[in-house]
């Protein structure tokens, strides 16, 4: 079997689609209706991937608490929220979550399905990565790439798998600006430019929880961000 992906969707025809869409891409699938089952299945064995719906039956914020509980079971756990919710509040709530992608559901099913790969092509690049790029050291951080841990001033910082190939990318080749497109290119991003700046808060603020002087990534107005030498 494929790569095991779980979806955590209330409404039984389109947790059904999904499920069997992913089934014919190879993937393994369990499906879950609520947060409660998903939850005590998820305490046993972790997917590889979880989609999850924000509302779940009788919970309307239901899979924002799912997000929150899965990523303190794991920090790199890829999440995908896929809501029929499309306000900027919602969207950027997930982010702040954990997730690493936030689809609405009016999204085609080769869309979802290409988002899913490229999340799972950069576990692979990461797993992939030759001996010289296993560990990125620039100053007081350090990137293990084969253990996906990143560190600053030798204390881990808990980031998601996103977040990791975005410091990643700007970490490799300090100083130099990385556009927007260049950053959803080289960490293998298929998300929106509000995306990328929701992503680059997060990052900051979990590096200025270890350091309050943390300032190495820096906006460059109207071009990009680039990781201060």
């Amino acid at each position: 079997m494929g790569r095991r992906i779980a979806i955590v969707e209330d409404e039984d025809a389109i947790r059904a689609n999904y499920a069997e869409a992913l089934t014919r891409q190879g993937y393994e699938v369990a499906a879950y209706a609520d947060r409660v089952s998903a939850m005590a299945a998820f305490r046993n064995r972790l997917p590889e991937l979880a989609v999850i719906d924000i509302g779940l039956g009788d919970e309307p914020e239901g899979g924002f608490t799912l997000c929150a509980e899965l990523r303190a079971l794991s920090a790199r756990l890829p999440i995908i929220f896929l809501s029929a919710r499309d306000s900027d509040f919602d969207i950027v709530s997930g982010l702040r979550l954990g997730a690493d992608d936030y689809l609405t559901k009016d999204v085609s099913l080769p869309h979802l399905l290409a988002r899913i790969a490229a999340l799972f092509r950069r576990i692979e690049a990461l797993a992939d990565s030759g001996p010289e790029e296993e560990v990125v050291e620039r100053g007081d951080l350090r990137l293990d790439a084969m253990r996906l841990v990143a560190e600053w001033q030798g204390r881990a910082v808990g980031l998601t798998l996103t977040e990791f190939w975005m410091v990643h990318t700007l970490a490799r080749t300090p100083g130099h600006v990385k556009s927007r497109d260049q950053l959803m290119q080289d960490a293998r991003l298929v998300v929106d430019d509000g995306t990328i700046t929701s992503h680059i808060k997060r990052i900051r603020r979990k590096f200025a929880a270890v350091d309050g002087a943390f300032d190495r990534i820096e906006s460059v107005y109207g071009v990009g961000y680039r990781w201060r030498a």
